[in-house]
């Protein structure tokens, strides 16, 4: 179809201290041979470790971003920046962690900065609001990431309706995008998909 990697985001390790279904990306690794980025509850060496065991290509960070950057340095020496993704979640221009449970107020922006310098390459931003409303991504927020930090690769999270969403982000200068919900509603037309990713 054109797609290069899947998202998986373990919700129940995203509210504990460690990842909870590496049964569940132990069985979708071994059935395809796409990349595998794998979220929720990456809170230690350790769990990070297991995560890789358990098929997935890269981890992303993000309540443990917040709370300890020190491990993040760490994972980022053992891994490098190809297996290390920064997870921002943001509402309301808030930083969300633990399941979005959460609640921060660092700038986001200086907060990005700062795992920029630390050798962070690739981003993934969720607007909560937007995200599984079907209601179009938030481009204003994306534009603004893609000004000041034109070297990261940002992929975009949460509002995807259908194609021309997808477009419209990759106009805008994002480097990916997590589609879920407009998939499974079958809102994007798969053949169109592939000839319009077939042509990029």
């Amino acid at each position: 179809m054109g797609f290069d990697r899947i998202h998986i985001v373990d919700l129940d390790g995203a509210k504990s201290a460690e990842p909870i279904n590496l049964q569940a990306l132990q069985d979708v690794a071994s059935i395809t041979g796409m990349v595998i980025q794998f979220g929720g509850g990456i809170k230690s060496m350790e769990s990070a470790q297991r995560t890789f065991d358990s098929g997935a290509n890269s981890v992303i960070v993000g309540s443990v971003a917040v709370k300890d950057p020190g491990l993040v340095c760490r994972l980022l020496e053992k891994y490098d920046n190809e297996r290390v993704i920064l997870g921002v979640d943001i509402k309301e221009g808030k930083i969300a962690i633990n399941g979005w449970k959460e609640h921060i107020n660092s700038n986001i922006y200086e907060f990005i900065k700062s795992y920029a310098s630390m050798g962070i390459s690739r981003i993934i931003c969720t607007d909560i609001s937007k995200d599984g409303m079907l209601s179009g991504p938030a481009f204003n927020l994306y534009k603004e990431l893609r000004t000041i930090f034109p070297s990261l690769e940002i992929i975009a999270s949460g509002g995807v309706s259908g194609m021309e969403d997808i477009i419209a982000l990759e106009e805008a200068g994002l480097d990916g995008v997590v589609v879920g919900k407009a998939f499974y509603e079958k809102r994007i037309d798969l053949q169109k998909l592939e000839s319009w990713l077939q042509n990029e």
